[in-house]
Order: C-alpha cells, then structure tokens, then sequence
C-alpha cells in the first residue's frame, strides 16, 4: 500500500462567489507529495473553479493555498511550480512532438544536452520515441493527450492539475489512458490532482477522492471507503448503482455498538459497528436511508438458509443486461423496488428469471450502512 510520508498543498477555508453564487464554500483540505488525488462531483460543484484557484487563473474570496508551506494565494499563475492540463491540449500544431515536449525547457534556457536527455526520457516513458518527428495533427487523441502530459512532466513540476483531460476520448481509448496516467504519476512521483465528473475513472485513478456537491465536501476518504462506506445520501447515490431505502430506528445499543432498523416498512435487521464518535447521533424514530450495492445482493428461486445472511421474498420486475453482468429490479412485497447484480457465469447466460417470477433475495446486512444525511 502506498504510504504517504508529507503534505504538500494546504487550502484552508477557501471561498469563491461567482454573481451572488456561492461556487466553492469554504473548503479545507490537504495533499501529500505523490498522491494522486481526485475531485469529483456533477457539473456546478466547484470542482473546476477550486482547481483554477489552486493555478492561480481565480483568486479566492476568502482563505488560503499553500504550496510547502509557502502562501501562494495571489501569486501569479507562471510563478507557481505546477501545470495545468485542460481538455484540449493545446499542442503548438506547427511543432513536433519532440519540440513540444522541449517548449518549457527551451524557454526555460535549459543546456541543450541535458534538454535532449530529459525530452528523450520523458518520450520513453510516455512511449512515443518513435513518434518524436510527428506532428500533433498525425497523432490520435491518446498520443497527442500524452504528448501533453509529457510536456507538462518535462520540467518535473511539484505539482500537476488536470482538468478532464480524457473527456474528449472514447470509452475504450479512456480505459488505456487510466492506466498510462498511474504508471506515469507513480514512474514520475509527481503529485496529481485530477478533476472529473466521472465515477468510474475517479475509483480507478485515486489514491483519495473529494467527493463535491455545491461548493462543499460531502466526503474524502480512499475509493474504496467512498464506494462501499458513503457518509451522505447524495454520495451513495452519485457514486454508481446503488439501494437506498428507507429505513428507522427501532433500537440503539451503545455498549454493543448496533442498531435495529426497519427498512422499506417491512424488513427488520440489526446494524453492528455503530459510529458512536458523535454523542446523541441517532435516536430512536430516527428516519434515514440503509444503503447497500446491488452487487451485494444474491437471488435464488428459493429460500435462502443462512443465518448470516437476511432474506426476503420479491417479485421479478425488469433486468438490464451488461454483458458480463445483468442488473435485476425485484418489488418487494409491499412494492418498494431493490436491485441485485448478478454475475452471467454461464456460456450465452442473459438472464436468470423472467418477468413477475417469484424469488428470493438476500445479503448481509453488514454490507450496507445507514444514512441520515
């Protein structure tokens, strides 16, 4: 696991208010040397305008930035050791690939033998030494969005902000890129901070992802604890296919560190591994959510016999195929709907039950968490 020994850029307490809307509000965190770390959300959550404000394109109404300790909250975009790579790569056309990776270093006044040594370097890693004499418009997307990456690495920035820089990519193409961009941030150690709206790329690419909803944080936590622990509604919800039901307490155990919920008006189960670092968090008559994945749930044509599992009996309302996978929507018997994902491990398998089939669900209920917020 990768362990991260130095913070590198604090933002404290950063506001930006764009004609009386609030677009970032009041946001802190902090960002260790060679993280990779991602913030995602919806369009409008703040996302782009906190990483131009981390640039220095947008000065913050209010707090701070720091970069190793120094406050580079109204210094000028050129002065500050970090790129920005947009979705468009804004290559110089009329130059080659070589001599778009070497721009900086040229302005730079770089020694024209270690200027060939770094380019030369930089074009291995991002495998394109034999496309080093091409021009921008003879590439495709994913070579001239390396090329990009290459030259914004080229003059080994403390710091580099992307902005989704895969947007303009198909999906088979972005697939690839995710997994160049790791080998090149862990190859190069260089601190990423990468915007996206995209769930997926941000779980694949992330050390730690900030998850924004109007101008605020609902949570930072690594992929895995976002994806299968969300704090908020809104986080279970954005963050793939999810179950949120409605749920109330029916029963507090502080010692024993559980609760008793009923979900969806007729399912009663105990919820260990409490959180009870908040005094008085919950009570009983509390309405909230119980979370959990589809892919969390199993369906049988029978009765499920297993203590650690719940069961409950449910009617075939639809199935979506995926190919490897085929999304079922069961009703319960009072009519709330619950989804189940279930894996096709069989040659040509599309589908295990038909429409109005009688079955039967289950899942452990310590795989999903309660919400109230």
């Amino acid at each position: 696991m990768k362990v991260f020994s130095m913070a590198m850029l604090d933002i404290q307490n950063v506001s930006k208010t764009y004609e009386d809307n609030l677009i970032v509000n009041n946001i802190s965190l902090t960002i260790n040397a060679g993280e990779f770390f991602t913030l995602l959300g919806p369009s409008g959550c703040g996302k782009t305008t906190l990483l131009r404000m981390i640039a220095g394109f947008v000065t913050p109404d209010s707090g701070k930035i720091l970069l190793d300790g120094k406050d580079i909250t109204h210094l000028a975009p050129e002065k500050r050791p970090l790129h920005t790579i947009f979705q468009s790569y804004a290559l110089f056309p009329h130059m080659t690939v070589y001599d778009n990776i070497a721009f900086p270093l040229k302005m730079a006044k770089w020694e024209k033998v270690k200027l060939n040594e770094q380019v030369l370097e930089l074009l291995e890693d991002v495998r394109l030494t034999k496309y080093m004499s091409r021009y921008p418009h003879e590439l495709s997307g994913g070579q001239r969005q390396r090329v990009a990456i290459a030259r914004s690495l080229v003059d080994r920035p403390k710091l580099l902000l992307l902005d989704e820089p895969l947007s303009a990519l198909d999906a088979r193409l972005r697939e690839h890129m995710h997994v160049e961009l790791v080998k090149l941030q862990e190859e190069t150690e260089t601190t990423f901070i990468y915007v996206t709206h995209d769930q997926g790329e941000a779980l694949a690419l992330s050390n730690r992802i900030a998850v924004l909803n109007h101008g605020k944080i609902e949570q930072l936590d690594k992929p895995q604890m976002v994806y299968t622990r969300p704090d908020t509604h809104f986080v279970a919800d954005f963050l793939g296919k999810c179950n949120l039901l409605r749920a109330e307490i029916l029963g507090i155990d502080y010692e024993g560190k559980y609760l008793k919920l009923r979900v969806a008006d007729s399912l009663e189960f105990d919820l260990f591994d409490l959180d009870v670092d908040t005094p008085n968090m919950y009570f009983v008559g509390q309405i909230g959510w119980y979370f959990i994945r589809p892919e969390k749930i199993s369906a049988k044509k029978t009765d499920i016999d297993d203590e650690d599992l719940f069961s409950a009996r449910v009617f075939v309302k639809g199935y979506y195929y995926y190919g490897g996978e085929t999304l079922y929507e069961f009703l319960l018997e009072n009519g709330t709907k619950i989804q189940a994902m279930l894996s096709n491990t069989k040659t040509e398998q599309s589908k295990f039950y038909t429409e109005e089939s009688l079955v039967y669900v289950a899942f452990d209920p310590q795989a999903g968490n309660f919400l109230i917020k």
